[in-house]
């Protein structure tokens, strides 16, 4: 009940090769033809479908999946330039292929810090990963609203703008729409967040909520602006922001 699979090559017209191969002599002396024949791989038994094949030998490896690999800012910005690797459309992908992907050379590093300043994006290092909140809205937007081909049927209509073919306002009027029905279809869609449990206030005990300042991430009472307790996201344990004590103006004598 195994599935056995069996791959090689066979040439059938050696081409180009035939004029770079070394000259055999036609009567050898039997040790050159066995050194030849040596090189030269056995072909491949023909197969059907049904035929049954004794195994030789079984070699197991007990291996583990791992995730992939994440990307690195420079390995995201080129997987971005090639985004028609991920489009299925023969048409879309070519087309991907003729423009220069999502984004260009001037705004792809500008995209990609504009998703990390709004927290879709996370740097570990020099890793990159999505948030949470990223994939929160990729499995709430509309699959044409996520797919990379998207930006393809977009170049598509700029290019006939250019070449006189469609009028912007056109253009324009079509994409209202197109939103538009996307709206009246997703409008009532329900977004299910993942909010980050934080840690008590430290002035009144109730719940923190994590939120973006100047400084980065931190904790924050859930009852701004009536309190105003704050913790660091790092530690988590001391009070971010909280008041220190006055120092006196006067100098000792």
């Amino acid at each position: 009940g195994q599935n056995l699979a069996a791959t090689g090559k066979q040439v059938v017209i050696p081409g180009w090769r035939q004029v770079l191969a070394e000259p055999q002599a036609e009567d050898g002396d039997g040790e050159g033809d066995t050194a030849v024949r040596a090189q030269v791989l056995p072909a491949l038994p023909k197969l059907y479908e049904g035929l049954a094949c004794q195994v030789a030998d079984v070699d197991l490896k007990a291996l583990k999946t791992l995730p992939p690999k994440p990307y690195t800012q420079g390995e995201l910005v080129k997987s971005m330039k090639g985004v028609a690797k991920l489009v299925s459309d023969p048409r879309l992908k070519q087309k991907l292929k003729d423009t220069v992907g999502i984004g260009t050379e001037a705004t792809r590093a500008n995209i990609i810090g504009g998703l990390i300043a709004r927290g879709y994006l996370v740097k570990k290092g020099r890793a990159i990963r999505a948030s949470d909140a990223a994939f929160t809205l990729i499995d709430a937007v509309p699959a044409a609203i996520a797919d990379p081909g998207t930006t393809a049927v977009w170049e598509q209509a700029l290019d006939m703008i250019e070449a006189g073919q469609l009028t912007l306002d056109v253009f324009i009027g079509k994409q209202a729409a197109w939103i538009s029905q996307l709206i009246a279809q997703y409008g009532s869609a329900s977004l299910s967040i993942k909010v980050p449990q934080g840690p008590a206030c430290p002035q009144c005990g109730a719940p923190t909520r994590q939120r973006s300042g100047k400084s980065g991430p931190f904790w924050s009472c859930s009852r701004y602006p009536d309190c105003k307790g704050t913790l660091p996201v790092e530690s988590g344990s001391s009070k971010r922001g909280a008041s220190r004590p006055r120092r006196s103006g006067r100098k000792g004598s």
